[in-house]
This record gives C-alpha cells, sequence and structure tokens, in this order.
C-alpha cells in the first residue's frame, strides 16, 4: 500500500487504513447514506482527522472500502486453491461471495452515490469477478470435478441469483443450500 505521493506506507498508517476501511464496510451496509464518518473514525479507533488524511470526502472513503472489500474477495482465490481441493475451493469462496453481496446490497444508495461521481463499479467488479470465478472453475475443470461447460460469467448470475433472493443474514441457512445445489449442478458425474 503506497501514500499519495508513491511512497510506501509506515506500517503503522498501514494499520489505520486497513482498520478504517473494515469499520467503513461494515457501518456502510449497516447504516447506508446515514453513516456519519465521525463515527467511522471512532470505532476504527482513529481520530478524525487520520480519517481524512486518508480519504478527503466520503465518496473517496466509500469508493476505497468498495475496492478494498472486492479485492478481498477475489485475491483469496490463490489461497484457495493453494489449500483446498478445487471443488472445495470453489464452494468456500461462494460462500463468501454471498458475505460480500449482502454487505454491498446494504451499500446500494452508498454505492450509487459513489457511480454519480464518476466510478465505474460495474467494470471495475466484472472484470475482477470474472477473472477470479475463471481460476475457481478452470482449476475444477483441470481436476476433473467441476463440468468443463460452466462459464464464469454464468457462475456470476447464478451467485448474484442467490444473493438477491437469500442475501438477508436471516436467510443464510437458504443461500448456504442454494450454493450447494449451484456446486452439485457444475459437478462432474463421478458415476461415469
Amino acid at each position: 500500500m503506497t501514500s499519495d505521493t508513491g511512497r510506501p506506507l509506515r506500517a503503522d498508517a498501514r494499520r489505520n487504513r486497513e482498520k478504517i476501511l473494515s469499520t467503513a464496510i461494515r457501518v456502510f451496509a449497516e447504516q447506508g447514506l446515514d453513516a456519519r464518518l465521525h463515527r467511522i473514525a471512532e470505532e476504527a479507533g482513529v481520530g478524525t482527522g487520520t480519517l481524512y488524511r486518508n480519504f478527503p470526502t466520503r465518496e473517496v472513503l466509500i469508493e476505497a472500502a468498495y475496492r478494498s472489500e472486492l479485492s478481498q474477495l477475489c485475491d483469496s482465490v490463490p489461497e484457495l486453491l493453494a489449500t483446498l481441493p478445487p471443488h472445495e475451493a470453489l464452494r468456500v469462496w461462494m460462500g463468501r461471495f454471498i458475505d460480500y453481496a449482502s454487505a454491498r446490497l446494504g451499500m446500494a444508495d452508498t454505492l450509487r452515490t459513489v457511480v454519480d461521481c464518476g466510478f465505474n463499479a460495474r467494470g471495475h467488479s466484472r472484470k475482477l469477478m470474472m477473472t477470479a470465478l475463471t481460476s475457481l472453475l478452470n482449476a475444477g475443470s483441470a481436476a476433473g470435478t467441476i463440468r468443463s461447460d460452466i462459464g464464469a460469467a454464468d457462475m456470476f448470475l447464478a451467485l448474484t441469483g442467490v444473493a438477491l433472493a437469500s442475501g438477508k443474514p436471516e436467510q443464510r441457512q437458504q443461500a448456504q443450500r442454494l450454493l450447494d445445489l449451484i456446486l452439485n449442478g457444475c459437478a462432474t458425474d463421478q458415476r461415469a
């Protein structure tokens, strides 16, 4: 992580920035546009000056929080594939996607504000999601556990449908069952 001058951030500055972003994701998901920046700073354990030094406007903070959350989700793919069989890595990632999408549903109004300011959330998100899903699906196909005719775009639409239909916290068990159905539909027939 670098500063606006291009120099690497000190460890404490990096930790403060990460605390602000993780707190902002949670607070914006809970409160939407009503979220107060001083509350985010307080809950992150930093002063408002630190928050504004890192994120001079609400829109900059929202965009950074969104990008951070999306990057964490998509950047988790190599580690999942390194530690789990491909079909299990895909299933774990699918659950994380539902968590991500659920938080994003809570941030919908907030994200609209950022989009109105010129941030292309869709283009940025889609590219990262397609890359992550393609890696997971290709690994499963290569291992013979995931059908090779399942495309990243189709999987993304299926996951988005589950998130829209069952993305609320009280619907988590239903979402898990739907994810299992999707994964079972993607599996190769091991009986052949």
